[in-house]
């Protein structure tokens, strides 16, 4: 295929997919009725006993959700930031990659949920509980946890600057790589022989003592799993007659006399383009917010000034590409390729760059608060947002790693 043709590809599926999919992941008639009459919830809840609600994606923010039965509901991406959710039911629910800034949790009951990479930042959750919940990687910034129970709960890898636990059960609490516990108020703390450290140890009475946190023994147990969080049910597709796939060569055909159509088309909202191959494609200013980009190859692509607010980008390969003044606000770029990409003056606010390869990249003038550069590989040829090159010490600082190399 040549090349232009294989870019004309790329882009009539983008169109195709989000023309042709259902583009709401959540069930659009509950979150309506959560959003009108909690009790009116409540109730369908009661008269449906242990069925699970699809609200995935759903834009709940500065919501009034006290007492709200949420106990098994799928909440992945869900914005509940600012929102009320005291005294709520949230057991085993699905609140990864959930945003719950400034969130009001006071006692309600998050036993068993999955709140993986979940924004937490500044919450209040005082007198809630989190028993065998997974917070792995969350973000607990600031957050108000006095006399929260987080027994047996993940917190590996969470950030916890300047948190406070005052008087919470940190028992059996996986805290492994629990970034900034320093900084945490640890204050009248209980922690037990169970609780894992940062460092990989158990807990001791004299860890605790040194942080002003109580210790208690208990009977020795293994660590704690957690299960898989609920899945979103798939939402209901409609197949274009305009493209197949090939079972031999897995590569999407289109009709070529159809393929006049998607020139000048930039809108990929929503679309599901995971594996697409857009390789060198010219995407200027195109849209894609909320899209599903995951391992799609955009080596060498143009994609200055995009809209990839909140897109997921997880193992894309974006090497040598242009993202210069694009929106990555919240993307999530974990493990994806970006060395040699030019991300001058880019919004890579709150975005997840766990593992990402940045070798190479210009930052330069870049937005990166609240980035998450943990495991990322920095390099001396990489331009940091003050214009000087990393060095150690900087990706040190922000869980990074660093090579020193002469040529790439």
């Amino acid at each position: 295929m040549k090349p232009i043709e294989h870019k004309v590809v790329a882009l009539f599926l983008g169109l195709a997919l989000s023309t042709f999919q259902t583009a709401f992941a959540y069930d659009p008639q509950a979150l309506s009725t959560l959003k009108k009459s909690v009790s009116e919830w409540n109730s369908i809840r009661l008269a449906r006993p242990g069925e699970t609600f699809d609200l995935e994606e759903a834009e709940l923010e500065n919501a009034n959700l006290t007492g709200a039965d949420l106990s098994k509901t799928v909440l992945i991406n869900s914005e509940l930031s600012g929102s009320t959710l005291d005294l709520a039911d949230l057991r085993g629910a699905n609140l990864t990659m959930a945003l719950l800034k400034k969130a009001n949790l006071k006692k309600s009951d998050l036993s068993g949920a999955s709140l993986v990479k979940a924004d937490l930042h500044g919450s209040f959750m005082k007198g809630a509980k989190f028993t065998g919940a997974d917070l792995q990687a969350a973000n607990l910034r600031w957050a108000m946890a006095e006399n929260t129970d987080f027994s047996k709960a993940n917190l590996a890898s969470a950030t916890l600057f300047e948190a406070n636990f005052a008087g919470a059960n940190l028992c059996g609490t996986n805290l492994l790589g629990a970034l900034f516990i320093q900084q945490a108020n640890l204050n009248g703390a209980t922690l037990s022989n169970n609780t894992i450290l940062p460092s990989g140890e158990k807990a001791t009475p004299r860890w605790s003592l040194l942080h002003n946190a109580q210790f208690v023994r208990e009977e020795v147990s293994a660590p704690a799993t957690y299960s898989l969080p609920l899945a979103a049910k798939p939402a209901p597709r409609e197949i274009s007659a305009e493209f197949t796939k090939s079972s031999d060569s897995k590569k999407t055909r289109i009709d070529r006399k159809k393929q006049t159509r998607v020139f000048g088309i930039s809108n990929f909202e929503n679309g599901s383009l995971n594996n697409t191959d857009m390789t060198g494609a010219d995407l200027r200013n195109a849209n894609f917010h909320r899209a599903d980009l995951k391992s799609a190859r955009l080596q060498g692509a143009n994609l200055q000034g995009a809209n990839l607010d909140r897109a997921f980008l997880k193992d894309a390969d974006l090497s040598k590409c242009n993202l210069s003044n694009a929106l990555l606000f919240r993307a999530t770029l974990a493990d994806a390729n970006l060395s040699n990409a030019n991300l001058e003056k880019a919004s890579l606010f709150e975005a997840d760059l766990e593992g990402a390869n940045l070798s190479g990249a210009n930052l330069t003038g870049a937005n990166i608060a609240e980035a998450n550069f943990n495991n990322a590989t920095l390099s001396s040829r990489t331009t940091l947002p003050s214009g000087q090159q990393a060095t150690s010490n900087w990706a040190t600082l922000r869980g990074a790693k660093f090579k020193d190399i002469k040529q790439e």
